[in-house]
């Protein structure tokens, strides 16, 4: 009994001291990873970023101060006799059917290494070609489930009206809604539904009801502020504020896709230059121009997010091992699965939607923990005086199991995902899972490659 107490105060120790120590790095390298996430300029996505780096934080000290304690509990107080130990031992030193998958493929990868490795470079890259372009929907319409009888009424509405979707055109003068101000915003209402006809559907301004009170036609200028004190404050509210000193023009347009709804705004916003009022400023918003940036934080933000990820992840483990060769192994796997990712989604036809733009913070967060688990495993046998391959098996066949299992769960949790109506949240589970397997593929078959070929760079300290 006392030797079994011993043992569960040595597993103690040792736990504590190698274990704890990987997973802490590991933590460290996958939080900086997500705080990439911080600095989008999509507010869901900075909250996002906030909610998994907590979450990983909380993670951690769960496991170091509750999981480890309840283990040691139960093998210090809870052992079994002599006789079950030894019978138990004999039964754990037999290989299991995954100990005999994983030996065979890290022979393998051992065997094929540089076949791997290029074959992961050329995917990689021809992913990141492809995925420079990708497009990025942020159609909301697009997100919902199809089928729901509230997307089936704004398609109704839409054929009814002609449009269910604006730009707003603000103007601003330091004088005020002078006569000359109104006859040019009447000029521009009227020119913009020419010169758009192919996408605007109706405009409408101040000069629209001052118009319906003169018979179509403006008022002249000495009866002007008389007639504007007339209209009921429910309609001016819509087209002027209460100075008189901003105003407001409603372009109803058609539904358009993103890079043409991108198009119009570009077009729109050259066309006021071209035809501005000295002393008055104008300016292009509402809800579409929020589209149109979106999308450009999307498509332009995504990869600046996955490269200062990196950066910062290869910072702490450079501050952490202090030599650079060591500090880039676990991120090599991690470039190869964001290229294989957007390979995937070019061949799925999946467009990037809020939530999938965050997949490559969250490949760097899943991935780099499974490759510095590996990594700080094989490097711990080298320093036992194991040779390179042999080290590479010694650490399939503990940590592996170990990253199989956790890759399982996690894809486990994410394919509650995949049952929901809503598209975006379906397409992101579908890629989120996709790249978990990508993290377990990329860590079992390409990191010991790795680790063979760069090892000759890494000296090793025999204990």
């Amino acid at each position: 009994m006392n030797n079994n107490k011993n043992k569960a105060k040595q597993s103690l120790k040792e736990t504590i001291k190698k274990m704890a120590p990987a997973v802490f790095t590991a933590m460290i390298a996958t939080s900086l990873g997500f705080v990439a996430l911080f600095t989008s300029p999509v507010p869901m996505i900075q909250d996002f970023g906030k909610m998994l780096t907590i979450g990983l934080v909380i993670s951690f000290f769960l496991g170091i101060f509750i999981l480890i304690p309840i283990l040691f509990t139960r093998d210090y107080f809870f052992t079994t006799s002599d006789k079950k130990q030894v019978k138990k031992q004999k039964f754990s030193e037999t290989p299991s059917k995954v100990d005999k998958i994983l030996d065979w493929v890290t022979k393998k990868t051992g065997t094929f290494r540089w076949i791997l490795i290029s074959i992961a470079i050329i995917a990689a890259a021809f992913g990141v070609w492809v995925d420079i372009d990708a497009d990025a929907e942020t159609d909301v319409e697009t997100f919902m489930p199809q089928d729901t009888q509230e997307l089936k009424d704004i398609h109704k509405l839409r054929e009814v009206l002609g449009t269910t979707d604006q730009v707003s055109i603000v103007y601003e003068s330091e004088k005020g809604v002078s006569y000359p101000v109104i006859t040019w915003v009447d000029k521009l209402t009227k020119n913009i539904d020419t010169e758009f006809s192919e996408v605007v559907v109706e405009t409408k301004s101040i000069t629209h009801i001052l118009k319906q009170m003169n018979d179509e036609k403006l008022p002249d200028e000495g009866s002007l502020k008389e007639q504007l004190a007339d209209i009921p404050e429910s309609q001016i509210k819509n087209f002027l504020n209460e100075s008189e000193s901003k105003g407001v023009i409603s372009v109803g347009i058609k539904h358009l896709e993103a890079d043409k709804l991108k198009q119009f705004i570009d077009d729109l916003n050259i066309y006021l230059e071209e035809n501005k009022m000295e002393s008055v400023e104008t300016k292009v918003t509402g809800k579409a121009v929020l589209d149109v940036e979106m999308i450009q934080g999307l498509t332009t933000g995504r990869y600046q997010m996955t490269l200062l990820g990196m950066g910062l992840v290869f910072v702490s483990l450079l501050l952490i091992y202090r030599h650079p060769i060591k500090a880039m192994i676990p991120l090599l796997p991690i470039i190869f699965i964001v290229g294989w990712s957007g390979l995937t989604m070019y061949f799925l036809d999946i467009s990037y939607t809020p939530l999938t733009a965050t997949l490559g913070a969250l490949i760097i967060g899943i991935g780099t923990e499974f490759t510095v688990l590996v990594m700080e495993r094989f490097y711990e046998e080298r320093e036992k005086g194991s040779e390179a391959l042999e080290a590479i098996k010694l650490t399939n066949k503990s940590t592996g199991k170990a990253i199989f299992v956790s890759a399982l769960t996690t894809i486990g949790g994410f394919s509650a995902l995949l049952i929901s109506d809503f598209v975006i949240l379906n397409n992101f589970g579908m890629m989120t899972l996709i790249n978990i397997s990508f993290a377990l593929v990329s860590t079992i078959i390409i990191m010991p490659p790795i680790l063979l070929v760069l090892d000759r760079f890494v000296k090793t300290k025999v204990i």
